[in-house]
């Protein structure tokens, strides 16, 4: 058995090494949002072609997950994460010499390989890592790592906006990248998998086509309306490739995905639950800065600060989250942290055009350490319920469930948002929601927050019925 022959001496190590990754990958997620106006003057471009710094972005590094978790399982993981740390290294230099804006969004397809590779087996690294009765805590420490991330990104791309070029916002990764994969060449312990496997070509090209056009509907429809006939197009495409997805899938002697694995109800249930619960929270975190500069007029610096209550609140919980789940059992600690998630949107959802910075910080407070609580354990959970020979495609699962939820979110909710402000505003504003009447967008954000109430309340519905399961049916021992 693999677990066997892990040394488990260098197992901080190996978390410090996955963080690095977890660091770089989720910091550069955020930190170019905050120099989109910058690269608009610098590159002599607009909004609608910069937009696609971004994009090319989220869309690479999706769509490619999951494959890269089924090559892991299948070549071994060690060898691919540390081409993941060269290949992003290489991509933010390339980034940062980039003549033109076009060249800029292709070299950012690069560096999105890169994080693909690091994003999608960081987790499975880490389960290697730990034996299982600290796994918890290890996933703990890693959700902590990317919750610091998130945080960071903005504000350090202000400061270097600051005092530096635009360039700096990629090269800067450059030191943290060569130590990163001098640390994997040290650190990672090889594992190489029994067996020869062949690679699904045809589930992975279909996959990747499936992801494509729902991120490319669900990115579309929120800025052109979801009744545009493209949209329409794209997201029936997206329907039509899951199926045929889920038949080659069927048919296959060595599947992408092994369907199987989703008889597993606990393991379905919390793939759900951490889908729905990032829905919920991109859905709405993305929201706030309109809230906090246009209706409570605060500075930038403020609102850049504001934001870091749910990420750095979420890093606090995560880690005791993890050491919490490790003891007591990770499903009783993830349906807390649901409970105080839903406390934390219903409070959110009583925020006013009058609400003070404190009375802020108190009402989002406990969403960031609802979220905390939740993650982590579930996290564990997911990788605990598959056999060592699945890790890397749970792994990357994981990663797509967060990165699907914040797309989803993003733009339903943006949508739900958008729709309300107008109905009660009474007419649609010629510039967008943020330009409506004040009452119209508070009204309105105070419902979007009762959406994410009534999700976690079904998410809620979901864990009480797995912890209903697993008293009728003992959980077998994690591997």
């Amino acid at each position: 058995m693999m677990q066997q022959q892990f040394d488990y001496k260098n197992k901080w190590l190996v978390l410090a090494t996955t963080g690095m990754g977890i660091f770089l990958a989720t910091v550069d997620g955020s930190i170019v949002n905050v120099a989109l106006p910058t690269l608009v003057n610098s590159l002599n471009t607009d909004f609608s072609v910069i937009q696609w710094v971004v994009l090319s972005y989220l869309l690479t590094v999706t769509t490619l997950m999951l494959s890269i978790g089924r090559l892991g399982d299948m070549i071994g993981k060690k060898k691919l994460y540390a081409v993941g740390f060269v290949v992003f290294t290489t991509g933010s230099v390339l980034c940062g010499l980039s003549p033109s804006v076009y060249w800029l969004i292709a070299f950012r397809v690069i560096q999105a390989i890169g994080a693909a590779l690091v994003m999608a087996l960081g987790m499975a690294i880490v389960t290697e890592a730990f034996p299982p009765n600290e796994r918890g805590k290890a996933l703990g420490v890693s959700g902590a790592i990317v919750s610091v991330g998130i945080a960071i990104g903005p504000s350090l791309g202000g400061v270097i906006l600051s005092f530096l070029s635009w360039r700096w916002i990629f090269l800067v990764n450059i030191p943290i990248g060569i130590v990163g994969t001098l640390m994997v060449l040290k650190f990672v312990q090889s594992f190489k998998p029994k067996g020869k496997q062949k690679f699904d070509y045809q589930g992975a090209i279909t996959l990747f086509f499936c992801i494509l056009c729902l991120l490319l509907g669900l990115t579309f429809g929120q800025k052109q309306g979801f009744f545009k006939p493209s949209v329409f197009i794209l997201l029936g495409l997206w329907f039509l490739f899951l199926l045929l997805f889920i038949r080659i899938e069927k048919k296959s002697s060595h599947p992408m995905i092994q369907l199987g694995l989703f008889k597993n109800n606990l393991l379905s249930v919390n793939l759900i639950n951490g889908f729905i619960a990032f829905i919920g929270v991109a859905g709405t975190i993305i929201l706030l800065p309109f809230y906090l500069q246009n209706i409570l007029g605060h500075p930038t610096i403020v609102v850049g600060l504001l934001l870091c209550v749910v990420p750095v609140s979420l890093g606090i919980s995560s880690p005791i989250a993890g050491i919490l789940s490790d003891r007591f059992g990770s499903e009783s600690i993830s349906t807390f942290g649901l409970i105080v998630v839903l406390i934390g949107f219903y409070t959110a959802s009583t925020l006013t055009a009058d609400t003070s910075m404190l009375g802020y910080i108190v009402r989002m407070f406990p969403l960031g350490i609802g979220m905390g609580i939740f993650q982590s354990p579930n996290n564990s959970a997911i990788m605990g319920a598959v056999p060592k020979e699945h890790l890397g495609i749970a792994s990357g699962m994981i990663s797509v469930s967060r990165t699907l939820g914040q797309t989803v979110g993003t733009s339903l909710l943006g949508a739900v948002w958008a729709g309300r402000t107008f109905y009660y505003a009474g007419f649609t504003h010629p510039e967008g929601a943020t330009k409506a009447p004040v009452f119209s967008q508070v009204a309105a954000l105070q419902e979007t927050f009762w959406v994410t109430v009534a999700l976690i309340l079904f998410c809620l519905i979901l864990s009480f019925w797995k912890l209903y399961l697993r008293r009728q049916v003992p959980e077998k021992s994690s591997h």
